[in-house]
């Protein structure tokens, strides 16, 4: 079928069904519902099968569902109706939720059902389980609705009740310091972890407070600021602490979007003197202080977690990483993973920090190179075998930095954006070596010039990628475990390890790496220190979450599905157990 995407934005949920319903030959176009759009006039332009809303704001016209089936995505369970349904479900505690797939109809949310799927809801922030396991139930919903909708027999079912709940309001997520409990500060940052932020009054200002991990050791006055770790601050609780990872500053009446940035630099000389304090080496799960990296081994494996928000690494973030890595290569094991956590792997510079910068292009210099060197040090590892190990997505540099390791493994949910082009950038980070290895000249300078989304299957399939993990978002980490652990045991990992050093020696005869580098920050070089880039009002509108004026011509095209072949693995690398010793499916979702 021709299906058209109706989107507020292309979000990661918009980018994970646009993917997979191409996976499954469907061919897809989006139209974006921005201000002065008319989503009447897309509908008569493309003249779909069936229009599908993955994440719609706006009301669908009369017009449209009366003449078309428009089908509604929304995040929660039959009968859960309004605006802030999943912020709900977070602020309340709720440890299951699901979303439901419903026709447009003349009041929102209250259309018949198609679909309705359940899943699970853990103790995490509004946009990780969004990214997570609602973007799991939202796949099987959507799928089975456009199933149904093809069979051309079924007919959905009428909402018997329903409850409509107005938007979360900003006097509804306020945090009284003097009187909550971590847990229920805790709630609260996780309901608004990345929009809309909890409005607070900090160190004179009004700030948006954006995601919050708890604290298990620090204590003190309600409210008042303790320590200072990785470019987060810790504020005291009633009855312990939390630490605040981002702040977004009010927007004044007639200034620009102000950018949401590390709470140190945020703060900048309103902070009064705290001291820094590390997270522990040997964190173990047990221990619930937060931290961006932490390191741990189990069976001759190394695990090098790290976790940045909104998978954004500024400058200092990737010399953080850099060494963390160099200090976990000293360690006497075979394979070291990288990642392996559920949040987003990387998508690469900080857009927020460049931006924010007295000088963003020498920021942006500073940050591609520190970039880069993280890259690099991945790439001349040739002791062990380094594993990339995505729980969540990954884009741009981020993608690069995962393809820099001897081995992809990624969580079937996880979207790909292999590209730079939307940003108005070459790209770096090795690009130039790591993607046509994988899958060829042809097929890399297809996927930076299509700059669209991949599903891991279709990632898989291609070659870009050497292993799905089938299981919910909570269950990815002990399952990298356990494959990690197998794999550092192989009797095949030792000669692999040797292989792997004479492939690097040879490619380095070819076209050194230091080649690769010198050619690719060339040209980002140029576009950074030209005034009149595109480069510059693009990260501009991204940081400051700027709408664009319409839907960009790529995605406004309508692009076939895709049925390909396996390809074979490559170069018979090790990849871990054998296909029926992969992860189960996940129970739920």
């Amino acid at each position: 079928m021709h299906i058209l995407l109706a989107a507020s934005a292309f979000n990661s949920l918009t980018q994970r069904v646009h993917a997979e319903l191409r996976d499954h030959g469907h061919s897809v176009t989006v139209e974006l519902a921005l201000p002065g759009s008319s989503l009447s006039d897309a509908v008569r332009r493309h003249r779909p099968d069936l229009v599908v809303a993955p994440m719609l704001k706006t009301a669908v016209p009369r017009d449209v569902w009366s003449a078309h089936t428009c089908l509604i995505v929304h995040p929660g369970p039959v009968g859960d109706r309004g605006p802030s349904s999943l912020d709900r479900a977070v602020t309340e505690d709720a440890d299951r939720w699901g979303v439901t797939v419903l026709q447009a109809d003349e009041e929102m949310d209250a259309g018949d059902v198609w679909a309705s799927v359940g899943c699970p809801l853990p103790p995490v922030g509004k946009s990780d389980a969004y990214r997570g396991e609602i973007a799991d139930a939202a796949l099987a919903a959507v799928l089975l609705a456009v199933e149904r909708f093809a069979s051309g027999t079924h007919v959905p079912r009428p909402q018997e009740t329903g409850r409509a709940r107005p938007y979360l309001r900003q006097e509804e997520r306020r945090i009284d310091w003097a009187r909550d409990t971590t847990e229920q500060v805790l709630r609260a940052l996780r309901a608004a972890d990345s929009q809309p932020g909890v409005l607070d009054d900090l160190l004179g200002g009004r700030w948006f407070l954006h995601g919050g991990h708890r604290e298990d050791g620090l204590r003190g006055r309600p409210g008042e600021l303790l320590a200072t770790r990785a470019g987060a601050v810790c504020r005291a609780t009633v009855d312990g602490a939390v630490w605040i990872p981002e702040l977004r500053a009010r927007r004044s009446p007639t200034g620009p979007a102000p950018v949401k940035l590390p709470a140190v630099l945020a703060l900048g000389d309103a902070l009064p003197p705290l001291p820094e304090l590390p997270a522990p080496a040997d964190a173990g799960p047990e221990e619930r202080t937060w931290s961006q990296i932490g390191y741990r081994e189990q069976g001759g494996a190394g695990f090098l977690s790290f976790s940045f928000p909104g998978g954004a690494m500024s400058t200092e973030q990737c010399r953080r990483l850099l060494a963390a890595y160099r200090a976990a290569c000293s360690r006497p094991t075979s394979v070291l993973v990288l990642g392996g956590g559920r949040g987003f792997f990387s998508n690469g510079i900080h857009l927020g920090v460049i931006e924010a910068a007295a000088d963003p292009a020498a920021e942006s210099w500073a940050n591609i190179t520190a970039m880069d060197d993280l890259v690099e040090a991945v790439l001349t590892t040739t002791d062990r075998l380094v594993v990339a190990a995505l729980g969540g997505n990954a884009a741009a540099g981020g993608a690069m930095l995962a393809l820099a390791a001897d081995e992809v493994w990624c969580r079937t949910g996880v979207v790909l954006n292999p590209h730079y082009r939307l940003m108005g950038l070459y790209g770096s980070e090795y690009w130039t070596y790591t993607l046509p290895r994988r899958v060829g000249e042809a097929a890399a300078e297809r996927l930076t010039a299509e700059a669209l989304p991949l599903s891991a299957d279709a990632a898989l399939r291609m070659g870009l990628i050497d292993r799905t993990v089938p299981c919910g978002p909570q269950e990815f980490t002990a399952q990298t475990f356990r494959l990690a652990v197998r794999l550092a045991a192989s009797p095949a990992t030792r000669s692999a390890i040797a292989g792997k050093k004479a492939r690097r020696d040879r490619d380095e005869a070819v076209r050194p790496l230091a080649a690769h580098r010198e050619a690719e920050l060339a040209r980002m070089r140029e576009t950074f220190f030209d005034p009149g880039a595109p480069y510059h009002a693009l990260r501009r509108a991204f940081a400051r979450k700027e709408a664009p004026d319409g839907t960009p011509p790529h995605l406004a095209r309508p692009v076939p599905g895709r049925h390909t072949a396996l390809r074979a693995a490559r170069d018979g690398r090790v990849t871990g157990p054998a296909l029926q010793d992969r992860a189960p499916d996940p129970a739920d979702c």
